[in-house]
């Protein structure tokens, strides 16, 4: 049973920031330690910085010949089972790392060449490298490492969702980058049939198909060893009709097979080779439909009649709330992400309703910051599921919370605004006195923007938000 459905959450995957895992059978995707580092957003590069922290450390401590030191850092890559993520087959179990594959993995690091070399400087070069070391380990040795992260993650979702949680358990075992050692504490936990389940953000997770031996060796190795192979004039060359010099890669393969030993031997001589690869090799966000099959225009269709089924007014605001959370989840992914509720501010004097990290790689919400100067690191909502039409003290009260820490960019959704000419008028002269960037967007916007979205391809969107944004800014 998913996540959604045991808590009776009544939402989509599109809906939801997290991966709406099936708690009784893992979901094929991983924890992919180099997305991870090439992502931008808070969460990932705070991950990143843990992940870099801990294998670090273990390298240091091998090359210093510290190695019962070392070998102990391994001692907490347990068999984790409570992200559902990986592989396994019938209920989730981690095959990835337990204790044996946990030794296994540090003898096999300790032996190889490619770590006394400096080859391995990241957690997922092992898997470029090491033998018996593959996506599944990987995926099982960065949640542990980062448990302390998923951990906050999954609260600040469930509270986002109305999802109880257990008090005063233990946390298990995380890596600190700042005491450089392994720590756990209590903490509350998600608990789903009497076992911990961690929460992990969509944006992040993959099929981890791009930093691997497979494409490494068939599209930088092979390349490289074809143009070397005509340069010296080899016995592989062959030639064609016309007399043209060719060499093949299957002449290649035969001579020099894939394995991880022939990778870093190949490697350690030509270290240019592994630098592009790791440069050229890009990633991005899974679309909501290679997560979950779902048909998305009667999703929306279900969704704008949720929406005008919805009397406005003070006493309906909740329902208002909730259904605008997957709404401008949906909208926005992957854009925005990890949407958090009601984020104190102010010593907790004041309360936002939502809090969205930006993490936009392209479109309008890296333009706001890139081309307008205008911080944005985060974006915030506010929700009024007024009867009429919002004042200025609804914006004061929005601008009030901008800064540049938390970012000057913000929604105001709400039901309808009669005069939006004046009502943009007003977020001009916010805008113009440095008070911040205000978007108003009502339910006639909301109706375009589902009518018009395609989960692989946000132009509409982003032409919408920048046509609207330039009316309030030029």
């Amino acid at each position: 049973m998913r996540i959604s459905q045991h808590f009776k959450l009544g939402k989509s995957q599109l809906e939801l920031d997290f991966i709406d895992i099936d708690t009784t059978k893992d979901t094929p995707l991983f924890l992919d330690p180099f997305f991870i580092s090439i992502r931008n957003d808070k969460w990932s590069l705070e991950a990143d910085r843990t992940i870099k922290s801990f294998f670090q450390r273990a390298l240091d401590l091998i090359n210093n010949n510290d190695i019962d030191q070392a070998r102990n850092l391994f001692d907490h890559l347990e068999e984790p089972n409570s992200t559902c993520l990986g592989v396994s087959r019938d209920k989730p179990r981690g095959r990835g790392v337990g204790r044996v594959f946990s030794d296994e993995i540090f003898e096999n690091i300790l032996k190889s060449t490619a770590s006394s070399t400096g080859l391995i400087e990241d957690l997922q070069d092992n898997i470029l490298f090491i033998e018996g070391f593959g996506k599944d380990m990987l995926s099982d040795m960065t949640t542990n490492i980062i448990r302390k992260s998923l951990i906050e993650y999954t609260q600040h979702q469930c509270e986002l969702h109305s999802i109880p949680l257990t008090d005063n358990v233990a946390s298990g075992f995380y890596w600190s980058s700042s005491s450089m050692q392994w720590e756990q504490f209590y903490t509350k936990q998600l608990i789903v049939d009497d076992r911990i389940i961690l929460l992990v953000p969509k944006g992040v997770a993959s099929f981890s198909k791009m930093y691997t031996p497979e494409r490494y060796y068939n599209h930088f190795v092979l390349n490289f060893m074809q143009s070397e192979e005509l340069r010296i004039k080899s016995s592989l060359v062959l030639h064609r009709k016309d007399g043209s010099p060719y060499v093949t890669k299957a002449s290649i393969k035969e001579k020099h097979p894939l394995t991880k030993d022939f990778l870093a031997g190949f490697s350690k001589r030509n270290p240019k080779i592994l630098e592009n690869f790791k440069n050229r090799t890009t990633q991005s966000s899974l679309a909501n439909q290679e997560i979950s099959e779902i048909n998305i225009p009667e999703l929306n269709s279900h969704l704008l009649s949720e929406l005008s089924n919805i009397t406005p007014g003070t006493q309906h605001a909740t329902d208002y709330h909730r259904l605008i959370v997957g709404i401008l989840e949906i909208i926005f992914y992957p854009h925005l992400i990890y949407p958090k509720l009601e984020k104190p501010i102010h010593d907790g004097r004041k309360r936002i309703d939502i809090t969205f990290d930006n993490a936009a790689e392209n479109g309008i919400f890296l333009r706001l910051h890139q081309n307008m100067g205008i911080p944005c690191q985060y974006i915030m909502i506010e929700c009024k599921n007024y009867k009429g039409d919002p004042k200025n003290p609804e914006l004061d009260q929005l601008s009030g919370r901008f800064s540049p820490n938390r970012g000057k960019v913000g929604f105001l959704l709400c039901r309808k605004i009669d005069n939006m000419n004046l009502f943009l008028n007003r977020c001009k002269d916010t805008y113009n006195d440095q008070r911040g960037l205000i978007i108003p967007v009502t339910d006639d916007d909301i109706i375009n923007l589902l009518k018009n979205y395609n989960d692989w391809n946000n132009n509409f969107i982003d032409e919408f938000l920048a046509d609207r944004i330039r009316e309030i800014t030029n």
